[in-house]
């Protein structure tokens, strides 16, 4: 599961068995309280939808008996707990072709939805998390860098590719300048929907993991269907893009955007490339999840073919 949790498997004194998720409040680098504040947040949003909307796709906290979706264990820890649904996880990276059309349906619905939640759920800001020290470490690329093994590797790497780093920053710049456009037609969106968040059910899909819910141009949704997805993460296109807008456009109504579909192939390219960096460049050992952050930043800029 998701980064940043802990989950667990528990059978009450009835029998019955639940999911249990424990968040780590401490790992996105906001404030304790802000970051509870905004899973409460997220997780209300997510229940609203699968109460109020009816979209039984939706996978959430079952409330506590004073209403409660999120309960604070400490300072740092924050429990939920979920149904366990019976069905086949699947793994991210790119969806069957099979299951387009489904995937594509249950995102129109609850892109339809966005009426129901729009006063509940986070608003998206088109904002790069992790710019700041990003362009602070592209500016320290002349100077050692010492916080562990993988450092000098992580500054060499980008001592290579920051030319390419820059020009994606200033494409995504561009890009947010024409999606802020289209602000009125933003929608509620979930914001990963690749086959690691969904559950393949005997009644059909169900998406969990929905604390990256928000209102978002529709597209924050969508291109993980598409070849800027693919592409990105080195998977074979199917080559459905059009087949995706158009059924979307039957099923929802609105146009897919070229600039939008664009606008978060570099979002999420950029900020995992900022945070690997900044990981790498921080006080850390010889462990696996350095090595990882290295492997993975490598990838982003080895491979990128744009």
């Amino acid at each position: 599961m998701g980064a940043g949790s802990y989950h667990w498997s528990v059978i009450d004194q009835n029998g019955t068995v639940w999911f249990v998720k424990v968040d780590d409040l401490s790992g996105g680098g906001a404030l304790l309280q802000d970051a509870f504040n905004n899973l409460h947040r997220s997780f209300t949003t997510a229940l609203a939808l699968h109460r109020d909307a009816g979209l039984e796709f939706v996978v959430t906290p079952i409330p506590a008996m004073d209403g409660a979706v999120l309960r604070r264990l400490n300072p740092r820890y924050a429990l939920s707990v979920f149904p366990l649904v019976d069905g086949a996880a699947g793994d991210f990276g790119p969806h069957r072709c099979e299951d387009l059309v489904e995937i594509v349906g249950l995102l129109a619905d609850l892109h339809r939805a966005t009426p129901v939640v729009g006063h509940l759920a986070p608003r998206a800001g088109l904002r790069l998390p992790g710019r700041k020290r990003l362009h602070e470490a592209l500016n320290d690329l002349d100077h050692p860098w010492t916080g562990g093994p993988h450092a000098e590797p992580a500054r060499k790497l980008l001592v290579r590719h920051h030319a390419r780093v820059r020009r994606w920053l200033a494409d995504f710049d561009r890009l947010v300048d024409v999606v802020h456009g289209t602000k009125p037609g933003w929608v509620i969106t979930h914001g990963e929907p690749h086959p690691g968040n969904v559950i393949r059910t005997s009644a059909g899909m169900r998406l969990i993991d929905w604390t990256t819910v928000q209102i978002a141009p529709p597209e924050r949704d969508l291109w993980m269907l598409t070849t800027a997805f693919t592409s990105m993460i080195g998977a074979d296109s199917a080559g459905v893009d059009d087949e995706v807008s158009a059924r979307y456009t039957d099923a929802a109504g609105r146009r897919v955007t070229p600039a939008g579909i664009a606008l978060y192939r570099r979002w999420w390219a950029l900020a995992d490339v900022a945070a690997f960096t900044d990981d790498l460049r921080r006080p850390h050992g010889d462990g696996e999840d350095a090595a990882a952050a290295l492997t993975y930043l490598t990838g982003y800029l080895e491979t990128a073919t744009d």
